[in-house]
């Protein structure tokens, strides 16, 4: 049962003991009575007898009934009950001590539920290190020996790090393997690359594989607002672990705890984390030759590290993760669609490199998606179709079929998605159009998808300008067919601008500017916008010059591109009318009709003489 629980029940308990309490005190108490009443049946003769308690008087009358008053003068009230012969028996009273008693039961009730609830927190406390109930450690329970654990088999596209990996796993199962040579197994491990790749898993899979006690806790849960609790926290983890040796911990987020120390004084918040990452410190370089402790730590901001955490001795030995390439892919897509009941003939290796950049987690979603599809669908299995909605949804996010979109705003869009997928297709050095859509998804009224054949890891001068001329194809388009400018290219210039700016000012690829680097990226494995360094004004001026100078070129070229194929921006976009969706298949069929009409045309332009003999 969890302290939230326990909490509930004792709280529950409490409140039944008071109520019972006033139903019993209400049940024993005899019906009041005025003083007057009283005086009246007494006159009458009715009062049999009577109980004196103070002034406080309890009794039955002839009929046998019991009554409860208060009388303000019992010296004058005892000369009229011996004068009507009633009987009379009385205790002393020692002053507000029983009155006191019966306000306390509800407050003693109260006050044990809150110290049952307050000791059953206490007792489920881990860790035997700390006194203190704020030290106490939130880590998960030790995992026994000989339990169901992740496994290596359970790990799929990342084998340079699986390789990488089984030198621990055999030195956790034969450690004086490594010491008759007079080596030491490394103290610490850190696992670095982008969110969804595998990291946390990996940690698990070492442990699996080796069969030891595995602690996992996260890099948030040693900081508190009291300080000095984390660094108790880190202390009573290692206690434990080398109780347990041997085995491996695992901090996920590491960089909660362990980011670069100001160098100054710090208060707060910084001065908990200070005193956490000193206590964290002092730990791992506190391991002895016969304490198999392996520390695992996993981050996304390799970058934002002490240095004093990184260096040797440590965390000696540090594993990239990245994404997976497409044979990785692959093989992520077989381990997850193991799960689900899928249909005969599905592609994995299709979908495989249909899907480029995502990671291992954005795989299990895609199956995930895919099989809640094909449920929804009514389907005994998922199939291609099931896929291709789930990539849909997550690369483009959710159709929005019920949105109300005028009919010249539909013609608007296919004419700007038409003018994306046009220039895409003529350019050379370009990713093939994968699809094209008028639906809106997500923010966007239509979209236009590329997917690379390959895996791209570097990237041409010429692919980079015909990237900034396919985002200009669709603001063209709307200039070229209607005249008018519209808001819906807003996106697509703010892109073709940072991808300008990152041309001439980060990869160096401007003949003005020269291969010199006027910004860096911040954001390591998240992403994020880079910053620009400083420089002078002059600099800046040349640097605004050259980025209007490249996209103002690229528009030119992609105009020209789309007015000397006007006739296959009309085609593209009745098809769009007409189809709301177009994928590759379609795509190519079009472009192939209007290749083999244009080679007509040209042959006809090209000899007039035989075409009017003819």
């Amino acid at each position: 049962m969890s302290n939230i629980q326990t909490g509930l029940l004792m709280l529950l308990l409490t409140a039944i003991g008071v109520i019972g309490y006033n139903v019993w005190l209400r049940e024993t108490t005899p019906p009041p009575i005025s003083y007057t009443a009283f005086l009246a049946d007494l006159d009458k003769g009715d009062i049999q007898k009577i109980h004196l308690r103070g002034g406080e008087i309890t009794g039955e009358n002839k009929k046998g009934q019991s009554f409860s008053a208060f009388s303000p003068d019992l010296t004058g009230l005892m000369p009229l009950l011996l004068s009507k012969s009633v009987e009379i028996s009385a205790e002393p009273v020692e002053p507000g001590l029983g009155g006191f008693l019966q306000s306390l039961i509800p407050v003693v009730l109260i006050l044990g539920g809150w110290l049952i609830f307050n000791k059953s927190q206490s007792g489920k406390g881990s860790g035997s290190g700390s006194g203190s109930g704020f030290g106490r450690g939130k880590r998960s329970p030790l995992l026994p020996i000989g339990m169901s654990r992740i496994t290596f088999a359970d790990v799929a596209g990342i084998e340079e790090a699986l390789g990488e990996l089984t030198e621990i796993v055999e030195s956790l199962r034969h450690p004086e393997k490594f010491s008759k040579l007079g080596g030491h197994i490394p103290k610490g491990i850190l696992l670095q690359g982008p969110p969804g790749t595998g990291k946390t898993l990996l940690a698990k899979a070492i442990a699996g594989e080796a069969s030891v006690p595995f602690y996992s806790i996260g890099g948030s849960d040693f900081v508190e607002m009291f300080v000095g609790v984390g660094a108790s926290r880190v202390r009573e983890l290692f206690t434990e672990a080398k109780k347990n040796a041997p085995c491996i911990i695992f901090i996920d987020e590491i960089d909660a705890i362990g980011g670069k120390r100001s160098g100054g004084s710090a208060s707060g918040s910084n001065d908990e984390r200070e005193q956490t990452l000193n206590a964290l410190l002092v730990e791992m370089d506190g391991f002895s030759s016969d304490e198999t402790v392996i520390l695992v730590a996993a981050t996304n901001r390799p970058d934002m590290l002490d240095p004093a955490l990184l260096r040797p001795g440590r965390f000696d030995r540090q594993v990239t993760i990245a994404l997976p390439d497409a044979k990785g892919r692959l093989k992520i897509l077989e381990v997850h669609s193991k799960k689900i009941v899928m249909a005969l003939g599905i592609n994995l290796s299709a979908i495989a490199k249909s899907i480029p950049g995502f990671s291992g987690a954005e795989i299990a979603n895609l199956v995930n998606e895919a099989a809640l599809s094909a449920a929804k669908h009514g389907k005994q299995a998922v199939t291609l179709s099931d896929f291709e909605e789930a990539k849909d949804k997550i690369v483009m996010g959710l159709a929005r079929k019920n949105a109300v979109i005028s009919e010249k705003d539909r013609r608007v869009t296919a004419y700007h998605e038409a003018g994306h997928a046009i220039v895409a297709t003529l350019l050379p050095e370009t990713d093939p159009v994968h699809k094209i859509t008028i639906i809106p998804r997500g923010r966007a009224l239509g979209l236009t998808q590329q997917l690379p054949l390959d895996d791209r890891y570097t990237y041409s001068k010429e692919y980079i300008l015909n990237r900034i001329k396919i985002l200009m194809g669709g603001r063209v388009a709307e200039e070229l067919i209607f005249g008018r400018l519209t808001t819906g290219a807003s996106n697509d210039i703010l892109s073709a601008t940072e991808i300008a700016t990152r041309l001439i000012c980060e990869w160096g690829m401007n003949s003005t500017i020269g291969p010199v680097a006027h910004m860096q990226d911040q954001g390591g494995f998240l992403g994020g916008s880079s910053t620009m360094k400083p420089y002078s004004e002059q600099t800046a001026q040349r640097i605004d010059r050259e980025i209007k100078k490249t996209i103002e070129a690229c528009y030119g070229e992609t105009r020209q591109l789309l007015t000397d194929n006007n006739k296959f921006l009309h085609t593209l976009a009745e098809a769009l009318l007409i189809n709301e969706t177009i994928d590759a298949e379609e795509m190519s069929i079009v472009y192939h009709c209007y290749m083999s009409d244009k080679k007509i045309e040209d042959s006809l332009k090209s000899h007039p003489e035989e075409t009017k003999q003819a």
